[in-house]
């Protein structure tokens, strides 16, 4: 193959904002260009069966790990598959799809990083960890709109839950290149989804962009409202990014000009360069207004995946030794 499909995992609990992520980033490389799997689609029973037996999707012996691994690799090599389809309305099963992978992968759902099998197929790892307190908040409204529950239904799955969700999903947070966290800034008396920060750490598993060339410039513009600092993140050196959801367009701007620059390919991306797609959200009124936040997220995650599919292009067209 001269150019296998560059696979993104998006690894995060129940309502953590994985697809509202994962569909930023589709709408950034071009829907045409990216194929989209839910590993949440291999779950072993249904919701009745579930019920009967005691057991949580986030569990994973509701799943059918060995497969998820088998699809990830098979479309690492671009090769397709029949995946298995959850129907959320109705918690049963679907047929099955046939899927093709695209020039680029994502993979999203809860249990995507379970298996060492599963992480080696990845070329680039997020996993999104939002204050609980927050993540409640989203699964409330989506579940009670969406999913026709109660708020009391949805609290009681919370409670239920967690035990799971702390035994299976929270400690593959490292195992991620990007930890992505949204939160609502600390002064903020009423929550705000357009106005959350952005705390991204970069762990040094791949080469990120250099903000600190930036951010240490003397003509430096960002003052604030964008930061980068040392920290540890479950026992292990971090470099720390944060973005104020009060940031203004210039600020962001300085920002996207870094990785824009570096990356071939990537300008074609920016808004800069009139992409005005990223970053939109969905406010409760149904309004669709921009996140700079969310929109340089978008953009540092499509920086990953082009920086990829280079670094494997330029594998391939090194000479074999004889």
């Amino acid at each position: 193959m001269t150019q296998r499909p560059i696979i993104l995992g998006i690894v995060g609990d129940s309502a953590a904002g994985k697809t509202t992520l994962t569909r930023g980033i589709a709408q950034v490389l071009g829907e045409e260009n990216v194929t989209i799997i839910c590993t949440d689609d291999y779950h072993r029973y249904d919701r009745k069966q579930r019920a009967e037996m005691g057991i949580s999707a986030l569990h994973p012996d509701c799943n059918y790990l060995d497969i998820i691994q088998q699809h990830l690799n098979l479309l690492r090599t671009g090769q397709p598959i029949l995946k298995p389809i959850y129907n959320h309305s109705t918690g049963e099963f679907d047929p099955p799809e046939y899927i093709k992978p695209k020039r680029y992968v994502i993979a999203e759902g809860l249990l995507g990083y379970s298996t060492r099998g599963m992480r080696d197929s990845y070329d680039v790892k997020v996993y999104l960890a939002p204050p609980e307190d927050l993540r409640a908040t989203w699964k409330i409204n989506r579940d009670t709109r969406k999913r026709g529950y109660t708020p009391e239904q949805v609290m009681d799955q919370l409670s239920k839950r967690e035990y799971d969700s702390e035994a299976f999903i929270r400690p593959q947070r490292q195992w991620a290149d990007v930890v992505v966290s949204f939160y609502p800034p600390p002064d903020e008396m009423k929550q705000d989804d357009l106005l959350l920060n952005v705390r991204l750490v970069l762990r040094p598993t791949i080469p990120h962009p250099s903000f600190s060339d930036l951010l240490d410039r003397p003509d430096n513009h960002l003052g604030s409202a964008v930061r980068l600092g040392l920290d540890r993140d479950m026992g292990k050196p971090v470099d720390v990014l944060e973005i104020d959801g009060h940031a203004t367009s210039e600020q962001v701007h300085e920002l996207e000009r870094l990785m824009c620059n570096e990356v071939p390919y990537l300008g074609q991306f920016c808004s800069l360069n009139g992409n005005q797609g990223i970053g939109k959200v969905v406010g409760t009124t149904g309004e669709t207004l921009q996140s700079f936040p969310l929109a340089m997220t978008q953009l540092l995650i499509t920086y990953h995946s082009l920086k990829a599919a280079n670094v494997f292009q330029s594998l391939q067209q090194i000479p074999a030794r004889v």
